[in-house]
């Protein structure tokens, strides 16, 4: 099974984002995972275009790559799995439409949710948002380190958390027990993302050339 990896880069569909550009700035400072996410309005065309250029990037500095909530998708372009959230498939039909061998990860905001995405079958559980955010609307109110903290404590499958996060916040999120974190604009909407990617490493306690 492929590595679940502890600096994640979400794509940023948000007009004006140079998805490709930063996907490979992302990877050559470290990051270990991409998710796909794609707009809801966007094409599977269009969105099958993507994770075939986004995966054939990851290919090239051997991470794993995911795709958010359409799995047919992830299938198709032969990705290492996917991601689903609250308003998608459960996570034991998504377990049986991407076989046993694919990364799973299950959106979960309580020790219940994520005990109950582990028994169903997934690889790790993305807790968030850990702090206030913007970069996608709709979002429930920010869950703070000591939700995090209750959790990560519950299961023993990675806890990747997301939400607000920065370099400045990774020593806290570590010490709450999560595995990784997961970004989209402290990368993405960076002046240089390939050095913010280094920043996050480094926060870490990984090294980067």
């Amino acid at each position: 099974m492929p590595v679940v990896g502890r600096l994640h880069l979400i794509t940023d569909h948000r007009p004006g984002r140079e998805v490709l550009t930063v996907v490979a700035a992302g990877l050559a400072g470290g990051v270990d995972t991409v998710q796909v996410r794609v707009a809801d309005q966007a094409t599977d065309r269009d969105a099958y275009d993507l994770t075939v250029r986004v995966l054939a990037l990851c290919r090239e500095h051997q991470v794993t790559c995911l795709v958010n909530d359409r799995l047919h998708l992830a299938l198709a372009a032969g990705a290492d799995g996917g991601h689903v959230g609250a308003d998608d498939l459960p996570v034991a039909a998504a377990r049986r439409v991407l076989g046993p061998h694919a990364v799973l990860g299950a959106t979960a905001r309580t020790p219940a949710e994520a005990q109950q995405a582990a028994a169903d079958g997934a690889t790790y559980v993305g807790v968030g948002p850990v702090y206030r955010t913007s970069t996608k609307p709709g979002l429930p109110h920010p869950l703070g380190e000591d939700a995090l903290r209750a959790v990560a404590s519950a299961v023993t499958i990675p806890v990747i958390a997301i939400g607000g996060i920065t370099a400045s916040t990774i020593d806290r999120i570590r010490t709450a027990g999560a595995h990784g974190v997961a970004v989209v604009h402290a990368i993405s909407g960076a002046a240089d993302p390939r050095a913010a990617a280094l920043a996050l490493c480094r926060r870490r306690g990984e090294k980067r050339a």
